[in-house]
């Protein structure tokens, strides 16, 4: 090979390799192309070096804690080590608590089931599901919902009023994100923590969209708890974190009740039991743990780590741009965004386009592209109506999906890489886009299931 070919060979090749990287998807049209996953927002493939550790170990699989035998020990081992990693990762301090979850969504919730009584939550509704829905299940924790800021300055100001404002003054919970899941813009964390320890507040991070493009450091943004996904971060393996301080956790009853969130369980001499409940993470990890997936989290915490975020992030930024610049050429495209332009972002960015339905679009990139994107409101219900409030739909488009009585049907293209994808397809992206506008599809499509596929033949 020469050292043109060598070079333009790299030009192409992501910084992480990722499982899937070489299938084939066949197309309507004809043929087969080279899959090009860019929905990363939602599932990012599973890191090669994850998948080898993953399969490395499988053999040498074994019940955690409490076994004998040699490779209950291991994985024993295995497990609590994984989550000295996360904590390394994460630059937990001294007194924090690695809980390891199903995922954000259940670390939130577990977050809100321990809060002490009349807990008052302050959360934007620019928030993701997972972030935005599990307080209201506490009937004694007041949830107030903050209107979507414009600028990350309007956002600090909101909380502070809102904050300053609180009555009775008692505990309270921040939940904010760290990147928007839409529009992949980022927050201003820290000053948003400064904000909630300067009136007596705590904060808790989503993390699940910065995790995965950027270090998140406890200590650093002065956040009280973080939450995120293992498979947000390229291990799709059934696992979350919650990460930070141990006294709500620690004072609050445990989230399942079971063997190992257990120390001591007797019988009491009405009949009843007494238990006495670990005060570790433990206490909120009842049951068998997901130590393949706490592992792959840890590996993909090291390969983050060893490959450098400070690369990793400069690359992204790079990808972002010829994103941006390419849609920018097309006028009839229209890029979501709360704070403008100019904005800091991850790779993650939602769009419309005149003319056509999301998903009638989305579909056809899929069918005739081999391009993963994804479409509709992404669990993020009053961000998305918010960012589309005046954008042009028509409801009666293939896989449009169904509007309230008065309301417009509302659905968006999201578009999300990382560390796993190659320039290619960005470019692919980016001139499958300009040919669908200018040409239109070359296929017929209908709806099934609610969701926009193509049809049988192209007639």
């Amino acid at each position: 090979m020469s050292v043109s070919a060598v070079a333009a060979d790299r030009s192409v090749c992501a910084p992480l390799p990722v499982l899937g990287r070489d299938v084939l998807v066949p197309l309507v049209t004809g043929g087969e192309v080279d899959y090009a996953a860019l929905d990363y927002a939602a599932s990012a493939p599973a890191l090669q070096r994850v998948w080898d550790d993953v399969a490395a170990y499988a053999p040498y699989y074994g019940s955690v804690h409490r076994g004998a035998g040699y490779l209950s020990q291991l994985s024993t081992d295995l497990f609590e080590n994984s989550r000295r990693t996360i904590e390394e990762f994460l630059g937990c301090r001294t007194e924090d608590q690695v809980v390891f979850t199903r995922s954000t969504t259940d670390s939130l919730n577990l977050l809100a089931a321990v809060l002490p009584e009349n807990t008052r939550v302050f959360v934007f509704e620019t928030e993701h599901h997972a972030s935005l829905l599990p307080w209201e299940q506490r009937p004694d924790v007041t949830v107030t919902y903050l209107n979507a800021p414009r600028t990350p300055q309007q956002a600090v100001d909101t909380l502070e009023k809102a904050l300053a404002a609180r009555e009775p003054y008692g505990p309270a919970l921040v939940c904010v994100t760290g990147a928007s899941n839409v529009t992949g813009e980022l927050w201003p964390v820290r000053e948003l923590a400064a904000a909630a320890h300067a009136h007596g507040a705590r904060i808790v991070l989503d993390a699940a969209q910065l995790v995965p493009h950027h270090p998140v450091d406890l200590g650093e943004l002065d956040v009280d708890w973080v939450a995120f996904s293992g498979h947000k971060l390229y291990a799709p393996f059934g696992a979350g974190v919650l990460a930070g301080r141990a006294d709500w956790l620690r004072d609050a009853a445990p989230y399942l009740a079971g063997g190992g969130a257990s120390r001591k369980v007797s019988r009491r001499s009405d009949g009843g039991v007494d238990v006495e409940w670990h005060t570790t993470a433990a206490r909120h990890e009842a049951g068998s743990p997901n130590v393949i997936g706490a592992y792959a989290i840890a590996s993909a915490c090291r390969a983050l780590t060893e490959a450098g975020f400070e690369g990793l992030v400069a690359r992204e930024q790079e990808l972002i741009a010829r994103l941006r610049a390419g849609l920018a050429e097309v006028p009839e495209v229209t890029v979501l965004s709360l704070f403008g332009d100019d904005a800091a972002r991850v790779g993650v960015l939602s769009f419309v386009v005149e003319g056509w339905n999301s998903s009638h679009f989305a579909a056809a990139l899929s069918a005739e592209y081999g391009i993963g994107v994804r479409d509709g409101l992404f669990c993020a219900h009053p961000l998305v109506r918010t960012l589309l409030g005046s954008a042009p739909q028509d409801p009666g488009e293939c896989g449009a999906p169904d509007a309230a009585p008065g309301e417009k049907s509302l659905n968006a293209i999201r578009v999300s890489f990382g560390a796993g994808t190659p320039d290619e397809h960005v470019d692919r992206f980016l001139e499958a886009v300009k040919e669908l506008v200018t040409n239109g599809a070359r296929w017929n499509y209908q709806t099934e299931d609610g969701r926009c596929v193509p049809a049988r033949s192209a007639d």
